[in-house]
């Protein structure tokens, strides 16, 4: 059998044309367009009609109407001013907190593997099975209230119901967000570390660089696109945040935990779909500033 020579082209066979490739992609993006796409306009036009369900099925074009009552809505200034302070008490800690653990565990003694693995278990976990679990340590007579008493006695005058007082009931959901993302952030920082040459710290060692300088001159530099990375994924989930709120509060007390998600959540069993459509859009522009906002940051601090 003869061979091909060296620097000869490949020719296509005959019975294979240029639309072949996509056609095999064709079944995939029917799906995206079904499920994501059709939803997406959908949303959009909700957003700028009324559907009445009363007499049959109405839509009436409204334009404005539903983002300006929305603006004027006390609920939803509620939720969004709760929905910043969730970012605002959220994201910090899962950026720098899960890096120091990543430190920490990054050496690969086999003492260390189970700490990861302690770590990480939160992330498995169902959010059904650790809401109803803090949900028992959060009660007046649960483990936090417990705890604080026996370190710091005379700082509570008495248990506090830490989810059913609205000055505590945000905070107290925060913490358990932030509780169960460490681990996952902390393997996110793992990968990254994993490729930051050995010489470099060797190298600082020899030149009398302590650990904090180590780490301050070497590894938050070179983690800055994976930081970047970590506070855009964990602004995105703040921002979306439901399952927390749905398990622990239910937005309560007097909607001092009610998010944007969990309002909009509302809205839509109550067949508000306008309105509800409407704060999706918001919530939608809401994220995608933070995502170019993200990618620009991230671009500067590569060329830097």
């Amino acid at each position: 059998m003869r061979g091909t020579q060296k620097g000869t082209p490949m020719r296509r066979s005959p019975g294979i044309s240029s639309w072949t490739p996509y056609l095999f992609l064709l079944p995939a993006l029917v799906m995206l367009g079904v499920f994501w796409v059709v939803p997406a306009l959908m949303a959009v036009a909700s957003s700028w009609t009324n559907l009445d369900l009363s007499s049959g099925i109405q839509v009436t074009w409204v334009g404005w109407e539903h983002y300006r009552s929305l603006l004027g809505d006390p609920v939803f200034q509620k939720a969004v001013v709760n929905s910043w302070l969730y970012l605002v008490g959220v994201v910090p800690p899962l950026v720098l907190l899960p890096l120091v653990l990543a430190i920490l565990v990054r050496p690969t003694r086999p003492w260390i593997l189970p700490f990861r693995g302690a770590l990480y278990l939160p992330v498995i976990v169902p959010m059904v099975v650790v809401g109803l679990t803090w949900k028992w340590l959060y009660a007046e007579q649960g483990l936090v209230n417990a705890l604080i008493q026996g370190a710091l006695p005379g700082i509570l005058a008495r248990p506090l119901p830490w989810l059913g007082l609205p000055e505590t009931a945000l905070m107290a959901v925060m913490f358990v967000t932030v509780w169960k993302g460490l681990g996952y952030y902390m393997m996110v920082y793992l990968a990254g570390l994993q490729a930051i040459p050995a010489d470099l710290y060797e190298s600082a060692d020899l030149d009398g660089a302590g650990l904090f300088r180590r780490h301050l001159s070497i590894t938050i530099p070179l983690m800055a696109p994976t930081m970047g990375l970590v506070g855009l994924m964990s602004c995105i989930s703040a921002l979306k945040v439901f399952a927390e709120i749905w398990v622990l509060t239910r937005g309560g007390p007097l909607d001092s935990s009610t998010t944007v998600v969990f309002d909009l959540y509302q809205r839509f069993t109550q067949l508000d779909f306008g309105p509800a459509s409407a704060e999706g859009m918001i919530l939608f522009a809401m994220t995608l500033v933070f995502s170019v906002t993200n990618q620009v940051l991230t671009g500067r601090m590569r060329e830097a």
